[in-house]
């Protein structure tokens, strides 16, 4: 008689890249100034950075490790969680700083040990495209936030107050735009904001943004576009 011998299956920890949206914010000298402006924007809209991942690029600024740990504890009283860094070297810093990220690069897996030469070979499986538009039949209501950095936003109805579009192309809005609407979100200059009537809280193209308070009189509640010329966000009427 032979005995069998249960052998439990041998597992092996996985590492996968994900890819995940995150602004960026990028800190400018004064530093005091610059922290005014973050002040500004939050008066106008006070939850936009809560729950958040936000990158701080450093590249313009010149900051010690106890510099850093400092203007971290600014925003964090401004609900604004930092979970990396760009824009600085990683030799000389605190390691109890958030991690140093490498931009315009792609994530790597880790290959696993039980792939074998012959798999290698195979060809790789196309990448699924991503959408380049994103249509939205519903007005988007107080407190929801539409979020597509792949390309063009178009609203058919209407985006309330304290509701926000962001997108990584232009914005299209077929109602009534008294929310906040963001473009060009991850660095398209070029992008639009058009709308059939322009209640805006706040818009922004490729980070520039210009509130309420600081739009003409004369193009509140009348069809609007907003480009950007010259790092200029310019408005028109579109009747």
């Amino acid at each position: 008689m032979t005995s069998a011998i249960a052998v439990r299956p041998q597992r092996s920890i996985r590492f996968r890249g994900r890819s995940f949206m995150a602004f960026v914010l990028t800190p400018a000298m004064p530093i005091t100034g610059w922290i005014s402006e973050i002040d500004e924007w939050r008066k106008n809209s006070p939850d936009f950075f809560v729950g958040r991942p936000i990158i701080l690029d450093l590249s313009c600024v010149s900051l010690s490790s106890s510099g850093i740990f400092r203007l971290l504890a600014i925003l964090r009283n401004r609900s604004i969680r930092v979970i990396g860094l760009e824009g600085v070297e990683a030799e000389g810093l605190d390691p109890a700083l958030p991690p140093i990220l490498k931009s315009g690069r792609p994530s790597e897996t880790p290959s696993e040990a039980s792939v074998s030469d012959t798999a290698k070979d195979t060809p790789a499986v196309p990448q699924r495209q991503e959408p380049t538009s994103l249509l939205l039949e519903t007005p988007i209501r107080s407190g929801q936030s539409v979020i597509f950095p792949y390309g063009d936003v178009t609203v058919l109805g209407s985006v309330s107050s304290g509701a926000e579009v962001v997108a990584g192309g232009s914005i299209h809005i077929y109602g009534a735009l008294r929310g906040r609407a963001l473009a060009g979100s991850m660095g398209n200059s070029r992008a639009r904001i058009f709308c059939s009537k322009n209640e805006a809280e706040l818009i922004s193209i490729d980070g520039y943004y210009r509130t309420a308070e600081e739009m003409d009189a004369n193009l509140r509640s009348r069809p609007t576009q907003c480009w950007l010329q010259d790092r200029v966000l310019v408005l028109a009427a579109l009747d």
